[in-house]
């Protein structure tokens, strides 16, 4: 292969890792844990197509050209923002299937109020609020409050132990 051909290879092969990684922050919102982007990763394996023990450049890209054509429903090699909000909903929904299978306590497949601020999700709750509160007197102050913005904000780091 010629340089030329090298740098194309490569120039393409960037083009389509960066579309890709649009695709998915886009059919997901940019949801994820600390505002990270996330999908399912694969296994190794499926990913070494090879099987040599080492994924190069060219296994990546084929996952990623396989992960791009399944979101192009139509096949034209472009993604509408219709085929991105239906492989966002498909997200959503496992989303919400997995925080129903953790919430619904009494599993009858509804949250109660109850069941949401109970557990993790109002252990959660409670540890934010005793954050905020500084002066710890079981309240919050305007000024208090004004911190929360800055917590949900992103500007706060989450402590690494403990959640």
């Amino acid at each position: 292969m010629t340089t030329i051909s090298h740098m194309t290879a490569r120039i393409a092969l960037t083009g389509l890792v960066i579309a890709t990684g649009f695709a998915a922050y886009a059919a997901t919102d940019g949801e994820g844990k600390g505002g990270k982007m996330r999908h399912e990763r694969p296994a190794f394996s499926a990913l070494d197509t090879d099987g040599n023990g080492e994924l190069t450049r060219e296994e990546m890209a084929a996952h990623e050209r396989v992960r791009f054509d399944q979101m192009d429903a139509n096949g034209d090699g472009q993604l509408s923002a219709d085929e991105l909000g239906k492989m966002g909903k498909k997200r959503a929904e496992k989303r919400a299937a997995k925080m129903m299978k953790r919430v619904d306590a009494n599993d009858d497949g509804m949250i109660s109020f109850e069941e949401m601020s109970s557990g993790k999700m109002g252990k959660r709750q409670t540890k934010m609020f005793d954050r905020i509160d500084a002066d710890g007197n079981g309240s919050l102050s305007e000024e208090e409050f004004a911190k929360l913005g800055e917590h949900r904000g992103g500007k706060h780091k989450r402590q690494k132990s403990g959640e």
